[in-house]
């Protein structure tokens, strides 16, 4: 499971709708090119069986790491220029497609269509209402941190127990999260908050960017981890 960056309060004054378009718009490619790389490197890393053998028995440092460059990212967005962090986030998801392609390798072609199919609809979903919903989400922000870190515990838990009644909670908390969290922070690039966060439009966009690729991926691992078949 990847971890996001501790969310950050949307503001309760929404941005002009010309340039939330426009910051959605770049927050959106920049997401979909980072699961376009992901996916990528998944494919030729389940060409390899002892690539994947390897990051099967390294998965913890990986992991670690991966969550080092998600910390690096959001703790230092506003003293690194926009290439930089661009730069980093590419980097994390390609590192993402290594721990990707194992999972996947675990479930049947069409266990992983039907996540994924699923996850997108979700996706959309939640961040057309964080676009379009005059409620403020402001206050999901603690609670969804809360819940994130609680997920990361009890899996990490659960690695030496390996009950399945607790995979199947964490997987169905983790739904929820994850979707309500794609809201929440849809609505954080539109009401212009990531702009005052990082002090520039483009690092905005790189760390909106992040935040809806975490989102996505983790909502698909979650339902591929709750419906999906085992080969």
């Amino acid at each position: 499971m990847s971890f996001p960056t501790s969310p950050t309060a949307p503001s309760t004054v929404r941005a002009d709708p010309a340039i939330a378009a426009a910051l959605l718009s770049q927050a959106f490619l920049w997401m979909f090119a980072g699961l376009l790389l992901t996916a990528g490197v998944a494919f030729v890393v389940q060409s390899n069986q002892q690539v994947m053998a390897s990051v099967a028995n390294l998965w913890l440092p990986i992991f670690f790491g991966q969550l080092a460059i998600v910390w690096a990212i959001g703790l230092g967005i506003r003293r690194m220029n926009a290439t930089l962090a661009l730069g980093l986030f590419f980097v994390y998801a390609a590192t993402l497609g290594f721990t990707v392609a194992v999972i996947v390798s675990l479930y049947t072609g069409e266990s992983v269509t039907a996540a994924f199919l699923s996850a997108s609809a979700m996706f959309g979903a939640a961040g057309l209402y964080g676009v379009v919903t005059k409620r403020s989400l402001t206050g999901l922000g603690g609670t969804l941190m809360i819940g994130i870190v609680g997920l990361i515990v009890a899996s990490l838990i659960n690695v030496f127990f390996a009950s399945g009644t607790l995979s199947w909670i964490i997987s169905v908390i983790g739904v929820v999260i994850f979707t309500a969290l794609t809201a929440y922070d849809t609505q954080r690039i539109a009401s212009g908050s990531l702009v005052a966060q990082t002090g520039s439009v483009e690092k905005a966009a790189v760390m909106g960017a992040l935040s809806l690729y975490l989102d996505f991926i983790n909502l698909f691992l979650f339902l591929l981890r709750l419906f999906g078949s085992r080969r």
